[in-house]
């Protein structure tokens, strides 16, 4: 068993309470009993090119969003944009892993317009690797507790033993503090979300030296300035 499969085969076998594992859970509405396994895909194919790609940076997330890692297993990444990680990772075993038609997801469309301008992809992941919700609300988004991250943590350790980054970026204040919180020594990035979009980009753009690109700092709608998706 390779060291993705080992990492795929722990996360699969955890179960909280108001926490969908998409590695293990089925989504009543939008899943079939396939779904899990090509989730599990997903995160194996882009774990196997991130170890034999030598790639040396992390992107962290907060959590899993419901339009966004819920659905397609791989952190900060919708359905819209997993052809471009299949691409990009040199794998045919990326796919949808829900059946209806593709969601799209607001944060994940900022995230890949940079990613799109690096050379190689970070392996894009979040502090807490599941998507939690509201009590009898599974298509909401919270923020998960210590106690959550602190039963994850020791498999996240386990993940950077295997990948040995060198560059550590936390995507938002709340991914910041997680893991500063366990001791993790990481640079800031502001979320894309609340009308963020702009710091984003250009921090993403200053930590890898990139030229600025205006056509895409633009003002956030109303509606995206509401809208708290974390892919």
């Amino acid at each position: 068993m390779t060291d993705a499969e080992i990492i795929v085969r722990r996360l699969s076998a955890i179960e909280l309470p108001n926490v969908f594992n998409p590695y293990r859970d089925v989504c009543s509405v939008h899943d079939t009993q396939a779904s899990p396994a090509k989730r599990r895909q997903n995160l194996i194919s882009q774990l196997q090119a991130t170890i034999t790609g030598n790639i040396d940076t992390i992107w962290f997330g907060r959590d899993l969003g419901y339009r966004g890692g819920r659905r397609t297993g791989v952190a900060l990444t919708d359905e819209a944009h997993l052809p471009i990680l299949a691409k990009r990772c040199g794998s045919d075993r990326i796919a949808r892993a829900t059946k209806g038609p593709a969601v799209a997801e607001r944060t994940a469309n900022v995230i890949w317009q940079v990613l799109s301008e690096l050379p190689s992809l970070p392996f894009l992941w979040n502090a807490f690797p599941f998507h939690p919700h509201e009590p009898g609300d599974p298509m909401s988004n919270r923020c998960h507790s210590k106690k959550e991250l602190a039963t994850i943590w020791p498999l996240n350790l386990y993940l950077l033993e295997i990948l040995q980054p060198t560059r550590v970026i936390a995507i938002g204040n709340d991914a910041y503090a997680a893991l500063s919180y366990l001791g993790l020594q990481c640079e800031y990035v502001r979320h894309p979300s609340y009308g963020g979009q702009s710091d984003f980009l250009r921090g993403v753009r200053k930590i890898y030296n990139l030229p600025e690109r205006p056509d895409f700092h633009k003002a956030s709608s109303n509606h995206d300035q509401k809208e708290l998706e974390l892919a």
